[in-house]
């Protein structure tokens, strides 16, 4: 039997939640420092997120992964989700949604670098080669130009460091499980992360004493707007929305929301909230998203020829 094509509107609308959604979370972020810490925020978010998709999974009848697998995803899920999007927030006390945005683009670079026993293959290709030449370049000059134009501050140039660190993490996270996702749905996996994520954002928070003069009745609307974006838009819907895509589109076409979530953030960022953006930080984005697409290259064509 033919397999049906998948509706062009819900693909449509799945592209526009991985574009727009994913790249408007940096702004709720922003919005969600206004009244909670970093860590209490990304663990509340990860931990609602968790219930409410381990709760469908569970009434669709879903099996949990074994208990190996299940350590492995809860793993991933905290290098990912605590020491990737937990680092996030806590930068973005120091430097705008935009200017984490573009650093965190660098991701597809830092994968290339990770993934290790694919290292001949990428580096026997020119194309890889300039992208990552290209790509490095823009976030050395992101580093010394569009941050210190910005915000000259020490902390500033620290936290730019802690988000390249928390794309690093991430990409080891995403590597744990590459190849070792078992049996289990996507969906089980994902609750699994959220979970596991949320609970480790929590004793993160608590060891650094973010729970001390926190109170729930001081958080401002605009708070909690912030975090309930971040759980249904942002840890729900754009991600299910990924996950289905990845079921009916190529992996080519799904990653160039790599090019479109910086742009997005920075834009809202400066719509919204009136963050500075100067023609350095654009320029860095520009070199950056060429490496990337650089490194690209080789899946453009294999897809072509295919």
């Amino acid at each position: 039997m033919t397999k049906k094509p998948a509706s062009p509107l819900l693909v449509a609308f799945a592209f526009f939640n991985i574009y727009v959604i994913w790249g408007s979370t940096y702004l709720a972020v922003a919005y969600g420092l206004k009244g909670f810490p970093p860590f209490i925020l990304v663990g509340l978010r990860y931990l609602a997120a968790g219930l409410l998709m381990f709760g469908w999974c569970k009434l669709k009848g879903e099996q949990f992964p074994p208990k190996k697998l299940m350590l492995r995803q809860a793993v991933s899920g905290t290098m990912m989700l605590v020491g990737g999007t937990g680092l996030i927030a806590w930068a973005e006390q120091y430097i705008s949604s935009g200017q984490a945005a573009i650093l965190v683009a660098t991701e597809p670079l830092i994968f290339l670098l990770f993934d290790r026993k694919n290292w001949s293959a990428y580096f026997s290709n020119k194309f890889i080669l300039s992208g990552l030449l290209i790509g490095f370049t823009g976030i050395f000059l992101f580093l010394k130009l569009g941050v210190a134009m910005a915000n000259p501050s020490p902390m500033a140039t620290i936290a730019s460091i802690v988000v390249l660190a928390s794309a690093g993490l991430w990409v080891l996270g995403t590597l744990i499980v590459k190849d070792n996702k078992g049996s289990s749905t996507a969906t089980m996996n994902a609750s699994v992360q959220l979970l596991a994520a949320g609970l480790a954002s929590g004793v993160v928070a608590f060891a650094k004493g973010e729970q001390t003069g926190f109170s729930f009745a001081h958080v401002s609307a605009q708070a909690w707007g912030g975090l309930i974006f971040l759980i249904v838009f942002g840890s729900l819907l754009a991600y299910l929305s990924f996950v289905w895509l990845i079921s009916v589109k190529p992996p080519a076409i799904i990653s160039t929301h790599t090019y479109v979530n910086p742009v997005v953030a920075v834009f809202l960022g400066w719509l919204l909230i009136n963050e500075q953006v100067n023609t350095a930080q654009l320029i860095c984005l520009v070199v950056i998203l060429i490496g990337i697409l650089f490194v690209n290259v080789p899946g453009y064509l294999k897809r072509n020829r295919n």
